[in-house]
């Protein structure tokens, strides 16, 4: 019970940043950099003893940036903020969009090679793209969503199984912005993976409402699992009544539903560099446990991807996250 995972991005370090803009650098000296970082990455995660690793997005821009470089149709235009003074490229869709290939395969199979441990890869979302673009060719915001959803996140799934995924994981920090689009959401998110043969998480993040504009449309999902954020929101003291953790109030919605599928838990803040300690992170999921009554049903990670912190607080979060899950595991077997 209670496997760990990361969510997917985790600081480049400057050295690696700096090599990369260096233009008297080459494009294979380059790759190696990446192969290297990579490298790094996934042991950092094997090292703090996750049960689902991947390369931290080592190649990867940013996640939103990343992708709409590799689809045909956009062009980008200029930068704009994200959150915790993150920036991207904002494309302008400026023609039908279509695949160009899968531009995660490589990562993937660097991965599977380099690792002992399962991968689970992290794509960005078709309702993200659509909604973090500008749009200047569709009628609407529909058609575009559904080509992007058909004609570019399905067949990467379906190269990505091909090239021995078995978990994936698709971002869609968007869809909570607009919770008047959730049905047509749902929709489309089910069109991305019709067809596709591998477990499907979907990570969703930073719900105003606490998640209830969800529901009930994401019970129609085709996912086997919901990777969610609620730390962000908890307090800090430990135990197990509902004034402690009162971040994990929407855990109740999916006991509510008789939603019985995998969440999974974000424990950790991934926008402080306090260091969760295991005992806050136990009592995290013990809550999570009994509120849902099933701990085979929940999996544990970070509320996000933990790009804003130091290397250093990351891996230290991360191992105390493990920790504090074997401190949950323990308890939860000696009951």
């Amino acid at each position: 019970m209670f496997k760990t995972q990361e969510i997917g991005s985790i600081k480049k370090p400057d050295w690696f940043v700096s090599f990369l803009k260096n233009p008297r650098v080459s494009k294979e000296a380059r790759e190696r950099a990446r192969d290297d970082l990579a490298y790094l990455n996934i042991h950092m995660f094997e090292d703090a003893g996750l049960d689902y690793v991947y390369d931290g997005e080592a190649r990867r821009v940013e996640m939103y940036e990343y992708a709409a470089r590799h689809m045909h149709g956009f062009d980008f235009a200029g930068r704009i903020r994200s959150w915790d003074n993150r920036y991207y490229r904002k494309a302008r869709c400026t023609d039908k969009v279509s695949y160009l290939g899968p531009y995660h395969l490589e990562e993937l199979q660097y991965v599977k090679k380099n690792s002992k441990m399962e991968p689970k890869i992290p794509i960005t979302g078709p309702y993200t793209i659509m909604d973090w673009s500008f749009n200047e060719y569709y009628r609407n915001r529909e058609e575009f969503l559904f080509d992007v959803s058909k004609n570019i996140i399905r067949p990467l799934l379906r190269d990505l199984v091909a090239g021995g995924a078995n978990i994936i994981q698709i971002d869609e920090p968007a869809v909570t912005t607009h919770p008047r689009e959730m049905k047509t959401f749902v929709e489309a998110f089910n069109e991305s993976v019709q067809g596709v043969d591998c477990e499907i998480s979907i990570h969703i993040c930073y719900s105003g409402d606490n998640y209830r504009s969800l529901f009930p449309h994401v019970l129609d999902l085709k996912v086997d699992q919901f990777t969610l954020e609620f730390a962000n929101r908890d307090t800090l003291s430990l135990g197990l009544s509902e004034e402690s953790r009162v971040g994990y109030d929407a855990i109740k919605l999916f006991r509510e539903y008789g939603d019985k599928r995998i969440i999974g838990l974000g424990v950790l803040d991934v926008h402080v560099d306090r260091i969760e300690e295991p005992e806050l992170v136990r009592d995290r999921i013990l809550y999570a446990a009994k509120t849902l009554d099933d701990p085979n049903k929940i999996y544990v990670n970070p509320d996000c991807g933990l790009r804003t912190r130091s290397r250093e607080i990351a891996f230290k979060k991360i191992t105390n996250m493990v920790e504090g899950t074997r401190l949950a595991r323990e308890k939860i077997q000696s009951m």
